[in-house]
């Protein structure tokens, strides 16, 4: 796996700062060395740096701003914020229009990290590619970590053993509980008998041409049927009665690669076994992300926070405004989030070398963008090769190839509170 540890960069270049007339460079120099009193009058300080920012970049003129909260500064901040950047703006000489009248959009977002309030302007001017200018703050009495709250524990527990390869697994909670897994020629279910799984059904999958060496594949859990599973180049979907039956069809559409809740579909590039960054139906606004292998959707109070496992190895952030990379992370290319109880509600489970031949998985809390380790990893008897969000979010299932036996062994992992 390619290392993971760089520092945390934004997404976006710096635009060359237009000649201003001389009032205007006496007004910025003023804004930047105004003093500041009291939390109050805190928001002066971003406002100014961003309105500097965002004049020096698009000079005198007609504009079009907006403004998008997505933190959990309260209503009537935000109309305070928003008029203090209106009113400095306009000083600077600019002069808000609708948008199609409109030289330059400047769209702002205000969200958080642990530490700051980071607030984002995007600003789309002519042919000219987009540009994003960051300004941050540090959030008054935010409480550090705790290690007093309850103890989260992430579980283990082997669901099926094959020598033939696994692509994915899942399970189905009804009347009998049952195992369906994805393998490259066939799709097997089983129903619990006692304490062991028995075979119940086989359904074969019809391709032509060869799979490629680094074959991936996908199982998802339908309320209309029973089952989608998604290969490369082929889609493959079940009935909804009885007998089980399976059609397979050629086809390049994009596999589903977050959860029920939180719906994102991305394009597969069958010859390189990652996802193209083509997603739909987007991320906010944003219908192309960085080429990425796996993906995990954490919510939050006013938008979903996606985490992308890059082929540039890095963790990517995105909200569908602002585009971030994590910092010193040691993390695989394979990573799911699983809905518990405890915490924050959310945790993302990532793997990892592990100190053997094994590979580790480890579930992280996020505050909003700064990955914190929420339990202990917890060790495998093999590489991961495969690590799924479930569909109803509450698991995820990892697939591992144990070099000892030779055999594919699936997972279920679970987050459990108290224990």
């Amino acid at each position: 796996m390619p290392d993971l540890s760089h520092n945390a960069v934004y997404n976006s270049r710096i635009p060359q700062m237009p000649s201003l007339p001389t009032s205007r460079i006496i007004w910025l120099i003023l804004l930047l060395l105004a003093p500041l009193s009291g939390w109050a009058a805190d928001w002066t300080k971003p406002e100014d740096q961003l309105a500097i920012k965002i004049a020096a970049a698009t000079g005198p003129g007609a504009v079009n701003v907006t403004v998008t909260n997505r933190s959990s500064i309260s209503p009537s901040d935000v109309e305070t914020i928003r008029r203090g950047l209106l009113e400095r703006l306009s000083a600077a000489g600019l002069r808000f229009v609708d948008a199609d009248q409109a030289a330059a959009t400047v769209q702002i977002s205000l969200s958080e990290n642990l530490q700051n309030y980071v607030w984002a302007a995007e600003i789309h001017q002519g042919t000219n590619e987009p540009s994003v200018l960051i300004v941050a703050t540090l959030r008054p009495n935010v409480p550090l970590a705790s290690q007093d709250g309850p103890n989260l524990t992430l579980r283990k527990l082997q669901l099926w053993a094959s020598d033939d390869p696994i692509l994915d697994a899942a399970i189905i909670n009804g009347a009998t509980t049952q195992l369906v897994v994805l393998y490259p020629g066939q799709i097997k279910l089983y129903r619990l008998q006692s304490d062991h799984w028995i075979e119940q059904q086989a359904l074969a999958i019809t391709h032509s041409g060869p799979w490629p060496r680094d074959l991936r594949g996908r199982l998802v859990l339908r309320k209309d049927h029973l089952f989608d599973a998604y290969l490369p180049g082929l889609t493959c979907q079940s009935n909804a009665g009885a007998p089980l039956a399976v059609t397979c069809r050629a086809s390049d559409d994009p596999w589903p690669v977050g959860t029920d809740q939180f719906n994102l579909n991305a394009f597969f590039a069958p010859a390189r076994n990652l996802f193209t960054g083509a997603v739909s139906p987007g991320i906010g606004k944003k219908t192309t992300v960085p080429a990425f292998y796996s993906a995990a959707p954490l919510p939050r109070d006013k938008y979903t926070l996606w985490l992308l496992a890059g082929v540039d190895g890095r963790i990517h952030l995105t909200d569908g405004i602002n585009d971030q990379t994590a910092a010193k992370l040691d993390w695989g290319s394979d990573i799911a989030s699983v809905h518990s109880t405890c915490g924050s509600g959310w945790q993302v489970l990532a793997s990892a070398p592990g100190v053997d031949s094994g590979d580790t998985v480890q579930a992280f809390e996020l505050a909003d963008r700064e990955p914190l380790a929420a339990v202990p990893p917890v060790e495998l008897p093999g590489g991961v090769t495969s690590l799924w969000s479930a569909m109803d979010g509450n698991s995820a299932v990892a697939v591992v190839h144990n070099p000892e036996n030779g055999k594919y062994e699936a997972y279920l992992l679970t987050i459990a509170c108290g224990q």
